[in-house]
């Protein structure tokens, strides 16, 4: 049996993009899948089919939703995973995420996510500011990328968390290792980042107005005396998607070791099982008293081999 949802707009939501509204109005579905469903045609507005979920609405406008049965309990549940956690307190929690792990439910990943994990250990206690798929989530990490994220366990800290990293007042540091060797030892690479014009899982570096704004700064640490690699730490100063994995392929022709997206893998040297990229460290400051918090995920063990003395 479907499940139909009914509203009104009111004053205060006129002009509001469709997939929003739904979301404030309580659809227990991510925004993602409402956009989904929307586009399928399972929305009407005045009892006409609207499959744009950026429509922006006018007050007195009914919109009906249906929400398709195999969708009705689509919430990530809680999943008992083992976390490793760096720092944890009413407020926040600071997690070292492994390799292969997806941050938050999607597209064929509906299980077995940070989120889920989340869920279970803090017993539900997360903002639910964000999108109901990713409870307490403020920023993200690659499934295939390690290291440090943080997440909210409070809308305080959400609010303050969110602020912090669209202001550019956090600090992201990470180690990657790449193949061959930078013409530069140092420096800052500044492009604007959108979606690869034919390839649309890629992300690429693209002429302005295009894209957004993109700004990492580099440093090499140590490299293979036969030119097969080198060890690159990254400060971000921006979060675009795929922004360190772009910069390093397409700026610095530089692809990092083992990624399946933007390297010809085959031909690198060393084969390694995963992608090399990790977030170190991460700089914030506490929502509730302002103090600066740093922390640090350990170099995983496949990285042994090429760090720095």
């Amino acid at each position: 049996m479907k499940t139909q949802f009914e509203f009104e707009v009111g004053e205060a939501e006129a002009k509001l993009r469709l997939d929003q509204f739904l979301v404030k109005k309580g659809v227990p579905l991510s925004r993602s899948k409402i956009q989904t469903f929307i586009k399928e045609g399972h929305c009407l507005i005045d009892g006409t089919t609207n499959t744009k979920p950026r429509y922006s609405l006018r007050q007195g406008e009914s919109v009906c939703f249906t929400q398709p049965e195999e969708e009705v309990s689509s919430l990530p549940q809680p999943e008992s995973i083992p976390l490793s956690i760096l720092f944890e307190d009413s407020d926040l929690i600071v997690v070292d995420k492994p390799s292969g792990m997806v941050v938050h439910p999607g597209s064929g990943n509906d299980s077995g996510t940070l989120v889920n994990a989340l869920l279970h250990h803090c017993e539900g206690q997360l903002s639910q500011l964000a999108d109901p798929d990713r409870p307490g989530i403020v920023h993200r990490l690659d499934k295939d990328t390690s290291g440090c994220i943080v997440a909210a366990k409070s809308d305080r800290a959400y609010l303050s968390l969110v602020e912090q990293f669209s202001t550019r007042r956090t600090n992201k540091f990470y180690v990657a290792v790449v193949a061959g060797t930078p013409t530069e030892q140092s420096g800052i690479i500044k492009t604007n980042i959108g979606r690869h014009p034919v390839n649309r899982q890629k992300m690429a570096n693209v002429t302005p107005p295009a894209g957004k704004e993109a700004i990492t700064r580099f440093e090499v640490l140590r490299s293979d005396p036969k030119g097969n690699w080198s060890w690159v730490k990254c400060k971000i100063e921006t979060g675009r998607t795929h922004q360190i994995r772009v910069h390093m392929k397409e700026s610095l022709q530089c692809p990092i070791l083992a990624d399946p997206i933007y390297a010809n893998v085959k031909r690198q040297k060393p084969k390694l099982p995963r992608l090399m990229l990790h977030a170190r460290e991460l700089q914030f400051n506490h929502p509730d008293d302002d103090r600066l918090l740093k922390f640090e995920a350990a170099i995983p063990e496949e990285f042994a081999p090429f760090a720095p003395e």
